[in-house]
């Protein structure tokens, strides 16, 4: 019996993990375990304040509720003239390295885009001319035949 049950042994030894693996398990479901309690413990502490505070909350709300829109609101404001300063800061700064020659990341898109413009423009400037001539052709040949 001693014989079958060696090589069983055996084999959940070979099969176990390693030391420095089951101290890393330990310690991930040690700290899991408590900072799972503790989010438990700050819910029940959350709900706990708000039962507690929401008699004042209805006798002031008609103060807060103004408050926190105005506060909301000039944050927001905020917020975005910011954005807008740095978006425009971004802007001057990319225009003036493009107009100093230092090809900024996307100018190669903006030359390509002008390149195309100006060929269109060129190319409408002659479509225009062929069709006023073609129109005072046209109107010519209508006098002459009157």
């Amino acid at each position: 019996m001693s014989d079958q049950s060696r090589p069983m042994t055996q084999a959940l030894y070979e099969k176990a993990p390693s030391t420095p693996l089951a101290v890393k398990f330990l310690t991930a479901a040690t700290i899991g375990g408590t900072l799972l309690f503790l989010s438990g413990l700050t819910l029940t502490g959350t709900v706990i304040a708000l039962i507690m505070a929401t008699p004042v909350l209805v006798l002031f709300s008609p103060i807060l509720v103004p408050a926190a829109i105005a506060v909301f609101l000039a944050t927001v404001g905020f917020l975005v003239s910011g954005g807008c300063g740095v978006t425009a800061i971004t802007v001057l700064s990319w225009i003036y390295s493009y107009v100093k020659g230092k090809h900024p990341p996307g100018a190669d898109h903006l030359d390509y885009a002008r390149t195309k413009i100006a060929d269109k423009a060129r190319d409408m400037t002659e479509r225009a001319k062929e069709y006023g001539q073609y129109v005072q052709q046209k109107a010519q040949e209508a006098t002459q035949a009157s």
